[in-house]
């Protein structure tokens, strides 16, 4: 901690130099409650000092996704949206998002993102070849936040998002009112079970589906990491040998090809429920082809994100609660553009 004059802390913590003067130098008795002023005041000097050298520099925050092209599109519209919101720093976004990443390729790029980076925004799949790197990472000094998908064994700051488990029991709970009758086979279909949170979508799903509907039987569709012609192939391979499935929750992307899997076998799906309001999406939800989308708010990630990473370098004081899950939303035609 920088040292501030006696001058410096009396004026900003109100009281008197000598009052600050006894209390530094423990000269005589000093009230608890003075003592915390006092404290407060040098922290917050600390403070104000630290951002006062933030606002001189910029600060680089790299952010690096494994995602389908849709979702990346909404994360830079979301993470550069809320620059502005912080606007006491200078925060430049340097985005690495691509649909097809070898572990190999995105080791490299964190190393490479490392040299100079104040901090990292990572959705990758969950890999132990990767925890060395983060280690390494970690041990420079330079905040790693997870967003979206999680790496839990990881030296990651925090993970940031949705509870994906009770995202996927939402979809659950939906589908079960929306199923009625008879049993109905559902497709589950995940782009990997490599991304945790799309595997933590999937199990709060079937655990739902036990609880809210138990009739029902799901059946898992994996592969195609969230790319329509790939995830259109994946489906389609497997509807060529079971054919009895009525309804389909996605938990990633590719909808477009998933959809045109089951138009070539004429399979006509009673209730469809998606993740995410991405342009291919919205247009599906207005064709009336997908029914509901879990959709939760990336700006407010990109918020504590930015937070988290600033608060690490002593640039934010320090949130007194850890930062909470983001909230899910129940997207339709009816409530879309509102």
């Amino acid at each position: 901690m920088a040292k501030f004059t006696l001058k410096q802390i009396a004026a900003q913590s109100g009281l008197s130099l000598a009052t600050i003067d006894r209390a530094l130098h423990h000269r005589g008795k000093v009230h608890p409650q003075t003592e915390h002023r006092i404290q407060q005041a040098i922290a917050d000097l600390d403070l104000l000092r630290k951002t006062g050298l933030a606002q001189g520099r910029t600060l680089y925050f790299d952010i690096i996704m494994h995602t389908p092209a849709r979702f990346s599109e909404l994360v830079r519209e979301a993470f550069t949206s809320q620059i502005a919101g912080f606007g006491a720093f200078r925060l430049q976004l340097r985005f690495h998002c691509q649909e097809n990443m070898t572990i190999e390729e995105v080791d490299a790029l964190l190393k490479k993102c490392a040299l100079s980076s104040h901090g990292i925004i990572l959705k990758a799949i969950n890999d132990d070849r990767l925890l060395p790197t983060l280690e390494s990472i970690s041990k420079q000094r330079i905040p790693l936040v997870t967003v979206v998908t999680d790496m839990p064994a990881s030296t990651r700051l925090r993970y940031i998002g949705m509870d994906n488990a009770s995202a996927g029991k939402a979809a659950a709970f939906l589908m079960s009112k929306w199923l009625r009758g008879e049993e109905t086979r559902i497709a589950a279909v995940i782009g990997s079970q490599e991304f945790v949170g799309e595997q933590e979508r999937i199990d709060g799903f079937v655990a739902g589906i036990a609880q809210f509907a138990p009739q029902h039987q799901v059946e898992i569709i994996a592969g195609g990491f969230g790319i329509d012609q790939q995830m259109y192939r994946c489906v389609s391979a497997f509807l060529t040998h079971q054919p009895d499935i009525h309804a389909v929750y996605t938990v990633g992307g590719g909808n477009a090809g998933i959809l045109q899997a089951f138009d070539e076998h004429n399979i006509r799906i009673e209730t469809f429920i998606g993740h995410d309001l991405d342009r291919e999406n919205r247009a599906l939800m207005q064709a009336g082809r997908i029914d509901a989308l879990i959709d939760h708010n990336l700006q407010l990630d990109a918020q504590h994100a930015f937070r988290a990473l600033l608060e690490f370098h002593g640039f934010l004081p320090e949130a007194e609660h850890s930062t909470p899950s983001s909230r899910i939303n129940i997207i339709t035609r009816f409530n879309m553009y509102s």
